[in-house]
């Protein structure tokens, strides 16, 4: 499986994707307009084993709720992601078994070696 969850309107991944190669073999599905599911969701923490470790902390509306006060359970985490799309952090891109999550230069840098190959 090769596929990336990505944000079409956030320049970041609209980088990310122009650097990523092969793009052509990946299946890219733009969060904003087809949310992701709870089954792709639950896909997703079974390969990274945390909510928490998917869900974007710089997101505006993360501050503007004042969720960094609250002591948050994976199961928030989870509802969060599957309410608003901007609480995913993007992009996450899924090489075969790999997956990556978020746009740190490293994360970035690997996940274009694991694809090229």
């Amino acid at each position: 499986m090769r596929k990336i969850y990505y944000l079409s309107s956030c320049d970041t991944c609209k980088r990310i994707l122009g650097q990523m190669p092969k793009l052509d073999t990946f299946e890219l599905q733009d969060i904003k307009k087809e949310p992701i599911s709870a089954t792709q969701l639950e896909e997703l923490y079974v390969r990274v084993g945390s909510y928490e470790k998917l869900f974007n902390k710089r997101a505006q509306l993360y501050k503007a709720r004042g969720l960094k006060d609250q002591n948050l359970q994976e199961e928030a985490y989870r509802d969060l992601i599957l309410e608003q799309y901007t609480f995913l952090n993007r992009p996450v891109i899924i090489v075969e078994d790999n997956i990556f999550v978020g746009n740190s230069k490293k994360v970035v840098e690997e996940a274009i070696e694991v694809a090229s190959k």
